[in-house]
């Protein structure tokens, strides 16, 4: 074993077989969520840190939002600690709670990746329109010239706003159980030089191409459906973000629908390897969507 440091980040490289001991060697990961028992990153991850030789584990944390302040401020203070994840209802939050962000996630208003440093501080960024976006593509769907619709206007459908229209998307429509939330992001958008047509919308997702759940709606039995999906015809795909179920409410009505669907899974395979990489787990990449098609590719297998 020798160790290492990466961007401030002390890390455990195996030199040998990985021999899957914990130890006091050992650098620490978490994924912060609530609820946390539909998580599934710490499995992607661990078998992603076994197969680049990194003597690191990651664990889930279930932290509610008035506990998220304190979590994070204490999590400082681990030495052997290096960053986590953070999920379902901390995106918009944990941003603040960062001492600096990249401008990406600065425009999104939301990281989903947190690195702490040697001296404490802690680092944040958003890879989920990345991983979204690149998903999409390796999954052969296109997306420029299409228009979309996004039910959700919080961090992940956020992000995932940012993307499309990146993505070179015809127009997008952005609809929230809150207006102003979509007037929000509709906003940032703008700010930051989109001139792609984007408008708010409602439940109605007719006349778009690719039909987006940005929402948490459907991670919990008996959620209501996130847009109307009697509006579904078979021209459209259908994708989500919720990776448990696999099979959300809205892909079911999708598919009877005859729609194409997209699971929530490539959206984190894809991304998975730029999360690892943001921690600290490898040398830095030249080509960063570039790794994370490889680990989404491995990821997914």
């Amino acid at each position: 074993m020798k160790d290492g440091v990466k961007d401030g980040v002390t890390t455990g490289v195996i030199t040998g077989a990985i021999t899957g001991v914990i130890s006091g060697r050992t650098v620490l990961y978490a994924i912060l969520a609530d609820p946390i028992l539909h998580v599934k990153t710490p499995d992607a991850i661990n078998t992603l840190l076994r197969a680049r030789g990194i003597d690191g584990v990651m664990v889930p944390m279930h932290v509610g939002p008035g506990e998220l302040a304190s979590v994070a401020g204490a999590l400082r203070g681990i030495r052997n600690f290096a960053g986590f994840i953070a999920t379902v209802p901390h995106k918009t939050s944990m941003a603040a709670l960062c001492d600096s962000i990249s401008d990406r996630a600065r425009a999104v208003g939301a990281v989903n990746v947190v690195r702490r440093n040697a001296d404490g501080t802690l680092a944040g960024d958003m890879f989920d329109g990345l991983g979204f976006t690149v998903g999409l593509r390796r999954a052969g769907i296109e997306i420029a010239g299409r228009s979309a619709y996004l039910a959700g206007a919080g961090g992940a459908a956020s992000a995932i706003a940012f993307a499309l229209v990146a993505a070179g998307v015809s127009r997008l429509t952005i609809a929230n159980r809150t207006r102003v939330k979509s007037e929000a992001l509709m906003e940032r958008l703008a700010k930051h030089g989109s001139t792609v047509p984007v408008r708010t919308g409602d439940s109605d997702p007719t006349g778009h191409d690719i039909v987006i759940n940005g929402t948490s709606l459907g991670l919990h039995p008996g959620d209501p459906l996130p847009l109307d999906v009697a509006r579904l015809d078979s021209r459209q795909i259908v994708a989500e973000i919720i990776m448990n179920p696999e099979t959300t409410p809205l892909l079911v009505a999708a598919r009877a629908r005859g729609c194409r669907v997209q699971a929530g899974w490539p959206m984190l395979a894809c991304q998975l390897g730029m999360m690892a990489d943001f921690m600290g787990l490898l040398p830095a990449t030249a080509a960063v969507a570039d790794a994370a098609e490889s680990a989404g590719s491995a990821m997914s297998r």
